[in-house]
């Protein structure tokens, strides 16, 4: 089995198995505790904390996940890790404590966020901490952005792990700071080949793009997000690869 196919055979816990009502939120621990005990693999986030550390949240903006106020790249590490993160009662995790709690058990796909807001070219400070952390881990792992310019500069420092794209159909109105010639660039995945991709990650209500049944043919993994019932994964998997799932057991 090649390093891709290790993410296309078993459904993957978008941001680990999170459920509020059960304390699990997402990204958070707890989440994928829960993930590892179904045998699913893991998508998770990261973004960049002040003193340059790669941490496990999704949203730039520390508001919605945690009450407070600021960006994440405004705190340190340390301060980071001590906020409860909403309908839980965890901090939140670096990417050095996910790795030593999943522990190679279930494979890892990991999105990193872009810290540019328009997705241009990148400083790699997030991409460097990323690599620096995941050097010598023996479990399955992947890295993934929707920025190509972080792919890209994880092909140079990363080399080893497989990388893909996280792509969608890029309607304007769902990316204000994108102009209209952007989305239509990106929409067509046009960084594939010199990000050295091996898969992408697609909107799961656009599979159906010509592109995408392209590189497909040509090899790439396909999997898909967001899936949230049963009746959308037999759909998608019609088309895709495997799933990105949230709100149900696939």
């Amino acid at each position: 089995m090649s390093q891709v196919d290790t993410f296309l055979s078993r459904p993957i816990a978008h941001r680990a198995l999170h459920d509020r009502a059960a304390g699990r939120p997402e990204n958070s621990r707890a989440a994928m505790r829960a993930a590892i005990d179904h045998g699913y693999g893991i998508e998770c986030d990261l973004q960049l904390s002040a003193d340059g550390v790669a941490m496990v949240f999704h949203d730039a903006s520390l508001t919605r996940l945690t009450g407070e106020d600021g960006l994440v790249r405004e705190r340190r590490a340390e301060e980071l890790e001590r906020l409860r993160l909403r309908h839980g009662d965890e901090g939140i995790p670096t990417l050095r404590e996910m790795l030593d709690l999943v522990a190679g058990r279930v494979p890892l796909l990991v999105e990193v966020k872009d810290q540019t807001g328009v997705m241009g070219p990148v400083d790699g400070v997030l991409e460097e901490a990323a690599a620096r952390e995941l050097r010598g881990y023996e479990g399955p792992v992947a890295l993934m952005s929707f920025n190509p310019h972080s792919v890209i500069a994880l092909k140079d420092l990363a080399p080893e792990i497989p990388r893909g794209l996280t792509t969608e159909g890029y309607d304007p109105k769902d990316w204000p700071s994108l102009s209209e010639a952007a989305c239509a660039r990106f929409r067509e995945i046009p960084d594939y080949e010199a990000a050295g991709a091996s898969f992408i990650s697609h909107q799961a209500n656009d599979l159906g793009r010509p592109r995408v049944a392209e590189l497909k043919v040509a090899g790439a993994g396909l999997l898909c997000w967001t899936i949230r019932s049963p009746e959308a994964e037999r759909e998608a998997r019609q088309i895709a690869d495997n799933v990105t799932f949230e709100g149900y057991l696939a």
